[in-house]
C-alpha cells in the first residue's frame, strides 16, 4: 500500500499474478469497497488499510469534522469484513484518538494521520519480531506447507506466517514450501506462490485435497498459516480449509503453527463457536476468473473462514513470543503484557 496523505494506491490483489495494477482509493467509500471486494486481504492489510480510510473520512468531513460524521465513518469500514478482528482493532484505536483530540480540523486530521502510519510502521516491526520468534521452531532444513497468504500482501510489510519463513531464510535456513492453491479464491497459488518464488524458496503448488498425501509421503515438518481472529482461548479462525490442514497434520505427527500479532487476539471471544463467519458470494466457487465450472442453479456453501480448536495448535507465535499449550491463561497473560 502507499499512502500519500490524501489517498491510498492498493496492489489489486485480485489481479495477481498475471497483471500488477494498483487502485488509487481517494474516498472513504472506495476504500470500504476495496476491501469489501478484496483488492485488499489479510487481516493486518486489512486494519491498516481501514485506518487511512478513516483519515480519508476525516478529511472529506473536514468542514464539520463532528463526532456523528466520524461515527459513520467508522460504521461503515466495520461493516466490510466480518471475521478479521483487526479492522476493528485499528477502527476502534483510530476512533479513541479522534475523540481524544481537541483543537482546529487541520490539527485533527495531521493528528490522524501521524496514528495511522504508527499503525503501519508497527505492522511491519510486529511481523519481524514474529519471523524472529517462529523461524527458531523450525530446523535448519525445513520443508512446510502453506495456506492461503500471509505474507506482505497481507499485511503492511514482510508477513506473518511467511515472514517466519522470511527471517529463517535469513538465518541461512533452507525452506521448501508445498502452497496450498487455497480454494475458491486462489490466494495460495496466486500470492503465496509468487512471494515464496521472490524469496527465493523451492516452492511446490498443490491442490487442497493433496495435502493429507504430502504429509504422508514426504517429509513435512511444519504447516505454517496466519489467522484472522483467535479467541482467548486459543481456537483459531482463518481461511477455509485450515481447520482440515490441521486436523491432517494432527494425524501425521506435523507441528501446526499459527502466525499473528497481539491484535488478532480478541479476548471478548471465549472459543471459535462465537467467532462470526463471513460467506462469500456463490459466483467465487461456481466461477474461476469469470469462467463458470459448475451447472446453473447448483446449490453452494461458500464459508470465507473455518475455526481450528485451540487442541490442534502446537504454537501461537506472537511479537510478545510463542505460546505453547495449553492455552488458557496464558493468551490472556500475554495479551496484557505479563
Amino acid at each position: 500500500m502507499k499512502w500519500d496523505g490524501r489517498s491510498i494506491s492498493l496492489i489489486d490483489q485480485r489481479k495477481l499474478p498475471q497483471v500488477e495494477e494498483y487502485v488509487k482509493c481517494e474516498s472513504s467509500d472506495c476504500v470500504a469497497l476495496a476491501i469489501k471486494d478484496m483488492v485488499v486481504r489479510g487481516a493486518p492489510a486489512i486494519g491498516a488499510t481501514a485506518a487511512f480510510g478513516y483519515v480519508i473520512g476525516a478529511i472529506e468531513n473536514k468542514d464539520d469534522l463532528c463526532v456523528e460524521k466520524m461515527n459513520k465513518i467508522k460504521e461503515k469500514l466495520a461493516k466490510t469484513r466480518p471475521t478479521a478482528v483487526n479492522l476493528f482493532w485499528a477502527l476502534e484505536r483510530m476512533h479513541s484518538k479522534f475523540l481524544s483530540l481537541k483543537g482546529d480540523p487541520d490539527y485533527v486530521i495531521r493528528s490522524l494521520n501521524d496514528e495511522a502510519e504508527r499503525i503501519a510502521n508497527e505492522d511491519i516491526a510486529v511481523n519481524k519480531k514474529m519471523g524472529e520468534y517462529g523461524q527458531s521452531l523450525l530446523p535448519s532444513n525445513a520443508t512446510v506447507i502453506t495456506h492461503c497468504n500471509a505474507g506482505a500482501l497481507a499485511t503492511v510489510d514482510y508477513g506473518t506466517a511467511i515472514g517466519m519463513i522470511h527471517a529463517a531464510l535469513d538465518h541461512g535456513k533452507v525452506i521448501s514450501a508445498y502452497v496450498d492453491e487455497t480454494r475458491p479464491y486462489l490466494q495460495g497459488s496466486r500470492l503465496t506462490a509468487w512471494e515464496l518464488m521472490k524469496l527465493g524458496v523451492k516452492t511446490t503448488l498443490i491442490c487442497d485435497n493433496m495435502a493429507g498425501w504430502v504429509m504422508k509421503t514426504k517429509k513435512v515438518d511444519a504447516v505454517i498459516v496466519g489467522a484472522d481472529r483467535i479467541a482467548s482461548n486459543g481456537d483459531v479462525a482463518n481461511k477455509i480449509g485450515t481447520y482440515s490442514l490441521a486436523l491432517l497434520a494432527k494425524r501425521h505427527n506435523v507441528k501446526f503453527y499459527v502466525v499473528a500479532p497481539i491484535s488478532t487476539i480478541d479476548l471478548n471471544i471465549k472459543s471459535g463457536s462465537e467467532i462470526p463467519i463471513e460467506e462469500r458470494s456463490h459466483d467465487e466457487v461456481t466461477s474461476i476468473k469469470g469462467i463458470r465450472i459448475a451447472p446453473d442453479g447448483v446449490g453452494v456453501y461458500n464459508p470465507a473462514f473455518d475455526v481450528t480448536d485451540a487442541s490442534l495448535v502446537d504454537a501461537i507465535v506472537t511479537e510478545r513470543g510463542v505460546i505453547f499449550p495449553p492455552y488458557d491463561g496464558k493468551i490472556e497473560k500475554v495479551v496484557r503484557g505479563g
